[in-house]
């Protein structure tokens, strides 16, 4: 049967690869009235991303996929090594942070697979496969747009709010009069992934020869991967014929022992769009940035794109929030996306100098600096990686007495609301809410009648974090059983507001609860009385 489209919606959502397909999950947990339009009647089967950080599996994870819903491995170390000074540099990426691995691999078209079947769980989103956008025109009040059908047929739908997850060659981009900014390197390299490879490995190793870098890694399902950068007169026809890539991987294992899964040559692009929103449209993912892979997050960053925008989107359409706070997408997102790319052109330096003398001096220098404790911890600790934290955005200004950073993520433990009761990560305890959270204190008992009416509008809900032992009770009542958030980042009798990104708006000591959540429904644009509204702090650009 013909699918009929709706012919309004409050989100249009372009692009089901891995990024689109985390928005639309988030739009649905929302309860936003989504439609996704995807060119492909099918998931790409050959595997693309591969590297997940534990931020990425923190959205995965407010998208609504528990741990184990699709197969990952854990990755230990990055291993960094020359032919001339051997293995000069490596990162510890063992352990968790904020409740998961610190970096794993994946498969991609099992990611995929997991967050499309998902989508089956939102009666307010609707997929349409096998159809494509191929025009947009703007209004003071939405989009409209048009969808050709898998059968031909063009429908008009009208949107409130278009966001284009895309890609690369984004349709919804170039629409958008965008400018995409940067380069694209003009080395090929060679992508060999494959199964069954014996002796697997364990960790990530980048082979920083100038002759033939090779990035090489382990993934799910007895897979690795190798990328090797193709030399001055090599053909891509050349290099994927089968006995160039029995030479390749002859160092490593007996070709026709494995399977051989994909083999593709491609460039690296290191490109930013000059804004990541205009007007009611929006691009996330590779759509507004491509960053070149050697520091892994190119999908991540598209994965943070989406925790940002989607509840944003959702508090607008539902009425709770000014549109205003829409700006703050593009001011949180792209200073950050930019160093996320900077880093990885760092990264691309290390692996792949122009030839031996740069490659001597370059890792010579990481080497020797691999003698100093401090140096050292700067790329074993990955403090080399940029934090997710904003200098301007949807928060309030300034610091307190507390360990929070307004701007920045609030930790992740593990939690439980009494003695026997299951053990939950806390993200999941809070829910997808604005959330008032009480550090050891019941932020109820001082809040006012009329703000707490206004923060309930306001799609606020109000929780007590216990520390470790502190008695308590109430479904909104967790004990912190790691102290990661009573003490680790509050102290007893705190207050803070946290936005459904997990980033934390604002915060204060508990006799100042009305004015920290007085102060954040201002930063909302929400209906704030006129008694509280004289001391609110507006951080959202006009």
């Amino acid at each position: 049967m013909r699918q009929t489209l709706p012919s309004s919606v409050d989100v249009l959502l372009v692009g089901l690869g891995p990024v689109g397909a985390t928005a639309a999950n988030l739009l649905g947990r929302y309860g936003v009235r989504t439609l996704v339009v995807e060119k492909s009647p099918d998931i790409f089967m050959a595997p693309r991303a591969i590297v997940l950080d534990n931020e990425a599996l923190r959205i995965l994870q407010m998208a609504g996929l528990e741990e184990g819903s699709f197969e990952t491995q854990a990755i230990a170390k990055v291993q960094m090594r020359s032919p001339i000074f051997g293995n000069y540099a490596c990162a510890n990426t063992s352990g968790p942070l904020d409740g998961h691995p610190r970096l794993v691999t994946f498969y991609q078209p099992d990611l995929e697979r997991t967050l499309r079947a998902r989508l089956t769980a939102y009666p307010d989103v609707q997929v349409a496969l096998g159809a494509e956008l191929i025009g947009i025109r703007e209004d003071a009040q939405g989009v409209h747009v048009d969808v050709r059908m898998a059968d031909g047929q063009v429908e008009t739908v009208w949107t409130r709010f278009l966001v284009g997850a895309d890609g690369a060659s984004s349709f919804v981009r170039r629409h958008a009069g965008l400018i995409f900014q940067g380069k694209t390197f003009e080395q090929d390299w060679l992508i060999v992934d494959a199964q069954n490879v014996p002796d697997p490995i364990d960790h990530v190793e980048f082979m920083c020869d100038p002759r033939r870098p090779t990035p090489h890694m382990p993934a799910p399902g007895n897979r690795q991967r190798w990328e090797f950068k193709l030399q001055p007169g090599e053909t891509r026809e050349e290099m994927e014929k089968p006995e160039s890539i029995r030479k390749l991987l002859a160092p490593w294992c007996k070709p026709e022992d494995i399977s051989i899964e994909r083999t593709a040559v491609y460039r690296f692009h290191a490109r930013i769009v000059d804004r990541f929103s205009r007007g009611r449209i929006f691009l996330v993912g590779d759509a507004a940035h491509i960053t070149p892979p050697f520091a892994g997050q190119g999908l991540v960053a598209g994965l943070r794109d989406v925790a940002n925008l989607c509840w944003k989107l959702a508090w607008v359409v539902q009425g709770r929030a000014s549109a205003t706070i829409l700006d703050t997408y593009d001011i949180e997102r792209r200073p950050h996306a930019k160093s996320i790319i900077e880093l990885a052109l760092f990264m691309g330096s290390l692996v792949m100098p122009a030839n031996r003398l740069k490659a001597f001096g370059i890792h010579g220098l990481m080497w020797m600096m691999q003698l100093i404790p401090s140096a050292r911890a700067m790329f074993e600790e990955l403090r080399i990686k940029p934090k997710n934290q904003f200098g301007r955005g949807l928060f309030v200004r300034g610091r307190s007495r507390s360990r929070l950073v307004r701007g920045g993520l609030l930790p992740q433990g593990l939690v439980r609301q009494s003695i026997g009761a299951p053990v939950q990560k806390s993200d999941d305890a809070i829910g997808q809410q604005l959330t008032l959270i009480g550090f050891g204190c019941d932020p109820v008992k001082l809040l006012s009648l009329q703000l707490r009416g206004e923060w309930l509008s306001a799609g606020g809900t109000l929780l007590q974090l216990r520390h470790r032992g502190q008695s308590g009770c109430g479904e909104n009542s967790w004990e912190d059983l790691t102290d990661a958030l009573v003490p680790g980042a509050a102290p007893v009798g705190w207050v803070a507001v946290v936005r459904p990104d997990r980033t934390v708006l604002h915060d204060g000591p508990m006799e100042k609860v009305d004015a920290v959540v007085s102060e954040a429904l201002a930063v909302l644009g929400a209906a704030v009385t006129a008694g509280h509204i004289q001391s609110a702090v507006l951080e959202v650009p006009r």
